[in-house]
């Protein structure tokens, strides 16, 4: 998570924040207001690093953050090399504190484990033909793993 005091242009400050969590936030922690890089309409950003976790929550008015606006607030709020994630809970263990809003999530405590690039995709540009994207992905784990394909 980035140091929050880079981002104090757009902290939320006053009687609302101090009445609703009894301090306007440090470092690690607070309420701000962002603006859309879609339609600049504002967003609202909390977030919290404790427990383990950094956390930042991200809601419209209206409807809920796009991949955009997401992608946005995780560029904002996290550091170039972190890797934050959105979870998708079994329905029985949803929390809904607003109709509009998602999460995204860091573990403190260690890296997120992700699946090798080559599951993604391979190369910088799509394949032109089924035999180049079978010819690119065998090369890929050839060169990630040593295994021979075919």
């Amino acid at each position: 998570m980035r140091d929050l005091r880079a981002l104090e242009k757009f902290r939320r400050r006053g009687k609302e924040i101090l009445d609703l969590w009894g301090w306007e936030g440090d470092e690690t922690c607070g309420a701000f207001t962002i603006s859309s890089p879609v339609d600049r309409a504002p967003m609202t950003v909390v977030v919290s690093s404790d427990g383990g976790w950094d956390h930042v929550s991200v809601s419209r008015k209206n409807r809920c953050p796009n991949w955009t606006e997401m992608e946005y607030a995780k560029r904002l709020f996290f550091k170039d090399d972190e890797t934050a994630m959105q979870l998708h809970v079994p329905p029985a263990e949803h929390v809904n504190m607003h109709p509009f809003c998602l999460h995204l999530w860091r573990p403190t405590t260690g890296p997120i484990p992700m699946p090798p690039a080559i599951f993604v995709g391979v190369g910088s540009e799509p394949a032109k033909s089924l035999a180049e994207a079978k010819a690119l992905r065998d090369a890929a784990l050839v060169a990630a793993e040593g295994v021979r394909v075919g």
